[in-house]
C-alpha cells in the first residue's frame, strides 16, 4: 500500500489564466505543492467572469499550471458588474430596485464583498468533495476576502484547518496607511472571526504582520510573513547583455517597465525623471519601454496613458517612452536579456512590497527606483549590488539615478551579473514558500485547528 497523498482545497479566486498581479503566488503555490506530492484542488474565478465582466487574462498562463492540478469554477452572481439590462435576471428587471434592496443587504448582512456568491457556491462544491474523498487542509488566499469566509465556513463545518494568506490586506488600505473601514463595518467583524479560528494568517511583509498582529493580539501568534519571490520557470538564467550593448560609442541607453501601471504610481515623477534624464550627456537617444498592461480593467487604459502624456491606441506616449504591450510570462526572460536598466514604478510605501521587484533583481539588471521613500521594496533591494536609488521622487534626483545606472549597466560583465542573481537566489520561489509548505505538512499530519 501506498501513503495518501495529503490533500489541499486553495481558495484562490485569481488564478490563471486571470494575470491579477497576484495570480503568480497563487500559480507558484499550487505548482510546488502538487511537486512535493500533495493532490491540491484549485477553487477559481469562472472563465466568463475574467474573459466577458473584466476582459483580464493571460492565456499562456494555463499552460504553465501542472496538469495534476484539478481547477474548479464555482459560479458568481455578476449583479454589481451588471450594465446591459439584458443581462438582468427576470426577478431585477421586474423589481430592479427590490433586487438592489435585496443585493445590498447581502453586502451588509452576511458577507461585506462583492464575491461574496462566489464563495458560497465554493462551500456547497467544497462540501460535496469532502465527503468523497476529505481534504486536509485548506488555503485561502486574498483579495478577494469571500476566500477567508469560504475557508471560515468550510472549517466550522468540517473542523478542517485553513490558513489564510493576505497577499493584500483586506481592513488596511496599503496605500494610504489608514483603515479602509469605518468602525462598526462588518468586515471588522468578519476579519476577527477568521483569524481566531485560522490554523495560521500569511503576509507579505513584516510591518503588514505586525499592523495585523497590532490590531488582533489573539491570534498574533500564528501569523507568519511569508515573502513573495521569483519563479525560475521564467527566468531560468540571468545572462550578461550582449557585448554589442555594452560596447563604447553610440548605443542608446534602453530602459524598460514591466508590471501592471495603475493609479497608485508616481507615474508623473518617472515621466519627468525621465525626460531630464535624456538631458544628461550619452542619454539623448535613451528610451524607456513599458511592458504590461495600464490598468486592471478595460477601461483604465485611457487615463493612465494620459498621464504619461499619450493619446489611447498609439505606441508613442512621450518622447523615448514607448508602450510595448503585454509580454507573457514566459517570455519575459527575452525582455530582461534585452533591457539595459529595469525601473521599479510602485506606489505605497511600508505595506507594499510588489512582487514583481523579486524578479528584477533575478534578471541581473540595474534597477531604478521610482517610489516613494519608506517603501517595502527598498527593504529588499538594499543590499541588492546594482540598486540606484534617488531617495524620493523629485524629478531631478529620479533623472541622476537613471544616468547612473545607465552607465553601470554600460560596464555590466558577468561577474556583476553573477552576483546580483546570487542576491536574488535567496528570494526563489521555493525557497520562499518553504515556511508555508512546511506548516501546512504539519496540519495535514495533525488535523489541527484552533478552537
Amino acid at each position: 500500500m501506498t501513503e495518501r497523498r495529503p490533500r489541499l482545497l486553495y481558495l484562490a479566486f485569481y488564478f490563471p489564466p486571470s494575470r491579477a498581479s497576484g495570480v503568480y503566488r497563487p500559480r507558484a503555490t499550487a505548482n510546488r505543492l502538487t511537486e512535493l506530492g500533495w493532490d491540491v484542488t484549485v477553487f477559481a474565478a469562472p472563465l466568463p467572469f475574467l474573459y466577458d465582466t473584466i476582459g483580464s487574462v493571460d492565456d499562456g498562463l494555463l499552460a504553465t499550471i501542472d496538469p495534476r492540478v484539478t481547477i474548479v469554477r464555482p459560479d458568481l452572481n455578476r449583479f454589481v458588474w451588471q450594465t446591459d439590462v439584458r443581462e438582468y435576471s427576470r426577478f431585477r428587471g421586474a423589481f430592479p430596485h427590490l433586487a438592489q434592496s435585496v443585493y445590498a443587504w447581502g453586502q451588509d448582512h452576511v458577507f461585506p464583498e462583492r464575491y461574496a456568491s462566489w464563495a458560497r457556491d465554493s462551500v456547497r462544491r467544497a462540501l460535496r468533495l469532502h465527503l468523497r474523498r476529505r481534504f486536509d487542509v485548506v488555503l485561502a488566499t486574498g483579495n478577494p476576502f469571500a476566500s477567508f469566509g469560504a475557508a471560515w465556513a468550510f472549517g466550522k463545518a468540517t473542523r478542517t484547518p485553513y490558513v489564510v494568506d493576505y497577499r493584500d490586506s483586506w481592513t488596511l488600505d496599503q496605500f494610504t496607511e489608514e483603515p479602509r473601514f469605518g468602525d462598526g463595518h462588518p468586515a471588522w467583524r468578519w476579519e476577527r472571526r477568521i483569524l481566531r479560528s485560522a490554523a495560521n494568517s500569511l503576509y507579505v511583509n513584516d510591518a503588514q504582520r505586525a499592523w495585523h498582529a497590532e490590531r488582533y493580539p489573539e491570534a498574533a501568534g500564528r501569523m507568519m510573513t511569508v515573502l513573495n519571490g521569483w519563479d525560475a520557470d521564467t527566468l531560468p538564467a540571468a545572462e550578461p547583455p550582449p557585448a554589442a550593448r555594452t560596447a563604447p560609442g553610440g548605443h542608446a541607453p534602453r530602459f524598460a517597465f514591466v508590471g501592471t501601471v495603475t493609479s497608485e504610481q508616481p507615474i508623473e515623477a518617472l515621466a519627468e525623471g525621465f525626460a531630464r534624464a535624456r538631458e544628461h550627456a550619452g542619454m539623448e537617444r535613451a528610451t524607456l519601454d513599458l511592458y504590461g498592461y495600464f490598468g486592471f480593467f478595460k477601461e483604465s487604459d485611457a487615463a493612465l496613458r494620459r498621464r504619461f502624456g499619450g493619446e489611447p491606441g498609439g505606441e508613442d506616449l512621450a518622447p523615448g517612452v514607448r508602450y510595448r504591450g503585454p509580454v507573457p510570462k514566459t517570455a519575459l526572460a527575452g525582455v530582461y536579456r534585452d533591457s539595459d536598466v529595469l525601473v521599479f514604478l510602485n506606489g505605497g510605501g511600508r505595506y507594499v512590497t510588489s512582487g514583481k521587484i523579486f524578479e528584477y533583481m533575478a534578471a541581473g539588471r540595474p534597477i531604478v527606483s521610482v517610489h516613494a521613500p519608506g517603501s517595502a521594496a527598498g527593504e529588499l533591494l538594499r543590499d541588492y549590488p546594482l540598486w540606484f536609488d534617488p531617495g524620493g521622487l523629485a524629478p531631478a534626483a529620479v533623472a541622476a539615478s537613471m544616468a547612473a545606472a545607465a552607465k553601470a549597466a554600460a560596464g555590466l560583465d558577468a561577474r556583476q551579473v553573477a552576483e546580483a542573481r546570487a542576491y536574488a537566489d535567496r528570494f526563489e520561489r521555493t525557497v520562499a514558500l518553504e515556511p508555508l509548505v512546511r506548516r501546512l505538512g504539519e496540519l495535514a499530519r495533525r488535523g489541527e485547528a484552533p478552537a
